[in-house]
């Protein structure tokens, strides 16, 4: 199993960046996505989901109408457009499949991308 992030990098407040994360030795698309974040000093948090099919969408109240989480099963790929960057968006960018079917539960977690908002 492997989650690739990428896309990270030093954006000036206001910019806007879009994350992926490619996806492989799974079935994607039974798998919930999700996004979730780190900053210096600070736990990890959740940010976004997107359901399996990619019909709904979660978002942390901190984000919403800024951050879009999207989709594409045929890519193996999930998305993270980000928009009107600000400083405190700083932090490590993870992807997430999780999965439960029945008793058995599947997560995993990629390596993350570093996303620095900064003047």
């Amino acid at each position: 199993v492997q989650l690739v992030e990428s896309g990270g990098g030093l954006v000036q407040p206001g910019g806007s960046l879009r994350l992926s994360c490619a996806a492989s030795g799974f079935t994607f698309s039974s798998y919930a996505m999700s996004w979730y974040r780190q900053a210096p000093g600070k736990e990890r948090e959740y940010v976004a989901t997107v359901t399996n099919g990619g019909g709904s969408t979660n978002y942390t109240d901190s984000v919403k109408g800024r951050f879009t989480i999207s989709r594409d099963n045929a890519k193996n790929t999930v998305y993270l457009q980000i928009n009107s960057l600000k400083p405190e968006d700083t932090a490590v960018y993870y992807c997430n499949a999780y999965r439960k079917l029945g008793r058995d539960e599947n997560n995993y977690w990629g390596q993350g991308t570093q996303v620095t908002v900064s003047s």
